[in-house]
């Protein structure tokens, strides 16, 4: 059996809308660039007609992608949630161990579908997400990064995503 994706309400709703803009929108453009690239004439030297359909074999496999990560998604239940323990959903602020209380770093704790390290959205499969899971505010925890470096990290607290 598959393995179940946990996702929050957010996560599970961007899953759903992007999947149904493939299926409305973007299918139907791909669909109109093939046919604007076959009036082009031969479709063994069309270039359009080529990206059209590679574009199209991308959309599809988006689709299917997305079709089978709903299959197994489980959105976490707010009432889930301890408001003391680091878990998906939750907002950590932690403290690397030398830095100063100004240093903290933040982050929200999400599936690994809803990660995005550009908005501080960590997957809970991430080194440090991993790490923090099942954490609580004092706890220390030793963090391996890919780079085979350990950091150690104080948990200062534990919130609801905002």
């Amino acid at each position: 059996m598959a393995k179940e994706i946990v996702v929050t309400h957010e996560g599970l709703k961007k899953l759903e809308d992007e999947l149904n803009n493939l299926r409305t929108v973007k299918r139907k453009e791909v669909a109109d660039k093939i046919k604007v690239a076959r009036g082009y004439g031969d479709l063994s030297e069309n270039a359009e007609y080529d990206a059209a359909k590679e574009e199209q074999a991308m959309v599809e496999a988006r689709i299917a992608d997305l079709e089978a990560t709903l299959k197994i998604a489980r959105v976490i239940d707010d009432s889930d949630l301890s408001h003391d323990t680091v878990s998906i959903g939750m907002h950590v602020r932690i403290l690397a161990d030398g830095d100063d209380e100004d240093e903290a770093e933040e982050y929200d704790i999400t599936g690994s579908t809803e990660a995005d390290a550009d908005n501080n959205r960590i997957s809970d499969e991430s080194p440090v997400g991993a790490a923090l899971i099942g954490k609580k505010v004092g706890d220390m925890v030793d963090v391996t990064l890919p780079n085979g470096n350990i950091i150690t990290y104080k948990v200062l607290s534990v919130s609801r995503s905002r």
